[in-house]
This record gives structure tokens, C-alpha cells and sequence, in this order.
């Protein structure tokens, strides 16, 4: 079974969105079949929390990962980027909690990628490979999340906002058709204006700026222009596929999200698990 690494290291510097930290994070080819994992070079003994379903520990306004007292927040752009460029294996070493935001979307670490290039692996173990083979759905509300079986990976997120610049947005994207480095990694995140004050009254988005995420108001966006007229939909998609790559493989199965969150995508990637729809 053939799997990928990246054929040298990626280094990259920014702010944490939530905690305001400033953190460096160094990205290392790893051996076949060793996954993707995080490694908390600032902490004693080296800390390694794996990239996997299990060790979610928070999904609020982002996907946490944690081993005991050691964690590391905001990981999805960094591992959507990586499985959506197909690297299997990596090593991502940081020296703090959070993985920074850079400019709210996962351009700069697809860039890297694509400029290192990858190296093929031979893996000779028991690859793991969800199974969907009859639809699995969660739901909060009038938000949803389910999966469906398909013959390829396809993810498909509504949004819906009552800023005119947002409005209902819907977009489609598979994982074999079209490029995720030009189609879905530029999206940035964005926040309502109106929610700006209540997040950091809450201690969240410390390190949020005009310069790593989309603002709107009622009168429109505060920071224009947008790389995509439907940028916020296509960021949901990012976001989607980034904790989905929690499962380690993603399964021949149609994502379908709608009004969701981090929350709704780690659950349905657990009730997946759960169900033993695993080959």
C-alpha cells in the first residue's frame, strides 16, 4: 500500500487565533504508517498527541486535540491541508497550545507542501479504512451532518446568515475532481461583527485581526475583497475535511453539513467509529 510523506521539513510562525500566543510550528516527514501527529517540543519529555478521533478533547469555535494535560488547539486547517494534499505521515512539532492561524485559511501550509513536494511510501501494515455503507446522520437542531455512501469522497456545506453578504451559500467539492490547494484552502474564516465583543468577553479570539479573518457587518464585509464569492461556504468546507482527517482515511462516502460545527463533524466522524463501519 503506497502512502505519502513530505520530502522535507516545513517551518512556519504566526499567532493563535483563540489564545493570542505566538507559536512556531515545524512540520517533519514521518515514517509509513505512523499517521499524523503533533509533538510539544516546549514541554518536558516531548509531549506527542496524536491526530486522531480519540483524542479530541474540545470543539468549541475550534477542534482541540489533548493527551492527559498536554493539548493543542485550532488543528484543522494544518491537518485539512495535509490530507487534502495527501500527506499520510508527518510530524508537526510546536512550541505552544495552539497552531497558528496565518492568514485564517490554509493557503500558506498547502503552498509549503506543494513547494517541498512529496515522497511515496511503502506501507506493508493494516491500514485501517472507514466503511459507510448505509447513511449515518447527527443533528442539532435544524443543523445536521451526515454521511452517505458514495463511490468517491465528496463534501457538500450549506450556511445560512442573516448579513445579506452571506445569506444561504452552498458548495460542492471532491476529492478527486478538483484541486484542494486552489479550490478550498484559500477560504478564511469569518465572524459576524455583531459576535466580535461577546467571543472575547469569552476569552476567545485573542489573536483575531482584519488580517487573518473575514469580518461582516449588516452593510457587508469590513475587509473586502473576498478570494471566492462564496468564501464563508467553501471555509466550512475546509473546516469539515479538516476534522474528518481524524478518521485517518477518508471513506468513499458524500459529507453533507449543513449550519454545522466543529462539534456536529467530530460527532458524526464518532458515530462512524462507533457504529464498527470500519474495513
Amino acid at each position: 500500500m503506497q502512502q505519502h510523506s513530505i520530502a522535507t521539513e516545513i517551518i512556519q510562525t504566526g499567532v493563535g487565533l483563540h489564545s493570542g500566543i505566538s507559536t512556531s510550528v515545524r512540520v517533519l516527514p514521518a515514517e509509513a504508517g505512523s499517521g499524523r501527529y503533533f509533538v510539544r517540543v516546549d514541554l518536558p519529555d516531548t509531549p506527542i498527541i496524536p491526530a486522531q478521533l480519540a483524542a479530541v478533547s474540545q470543539t468549541v469555535l475550534s477542534t482541540q486535540l489533548g493527551k492527559a494535560e498536554v493539548s493543542v488547539r485550532t488543528v484543522e486547517h494544518l491537518l485539512a491541508a495535509l490530507a487534502g494534499m495527501g500527506v499520510d505521515n508527518a510530524r508537526i512539532e510546536i512550541d505552544g497550545p495552539e497552531v497558528p492561524l496565518l492568514d485564517g485559511s490554509a493557503r500558506v501550509w498547502t503552498e509549503s507542501i506543494a513547494q517541498v513536494g512529496l515522497v511515496v511510501q511503502t506501507f506493508t501494515g493494516t491500514q485501517v479504512i472507514p466503511l459507510i455503507d448505509e447513511p449515518i446522520w447527527v443533528r442539532q437542531g435544524d443543523a445536521f451532518a451526515c454521511a452517505m455512501p458514495a463511490a468517491q469522497t465528496r463534501f457538500t456545506y450549506g450556511i445560512d446568515f442573516d448579513p445579506p453578504a452571506i445569506g444561504n451559500q452552498w458548495h460542492s467539492w471532491s476529492l478527486t475532481s478538483t484541486n484542494f490547494a486552489t479550490e478550498i484552502a484559500p477560504a478564511r474564516t469569518f465572524v459576524l461583527m455583531d459576535q466580535v465583543e461577546q467571543l472575547q468577553q469569552s476569552g476567545l479570539i485573542k489573536g483575531g485581526s482584519l488580517d487573518n479573518a473575514l469580518v461582516c457587518g449588516p452593510l457587508g464585509w469590513l475587509n473586502p475583497p473576498l478570494r471566492f464569492p462564496n468564501e464563508p461556504v467553501r471555509h466550512k468546507i475546509l473546516d469539515l475535511v479538516g476534522d474528518l482527517s481524524l478518521l485517518g482515511t477518508f471513506p468513499g462516502a458524500h459529507f453533507l453539513a449543513y449550519k454545522a460545527s466543529h462539534n456536529l463533524h467530530i460527532e458524526l466522524a464518532q458515530k462512524i467509529c462507533d457504529l464498527g463501519m470500519v474495513s
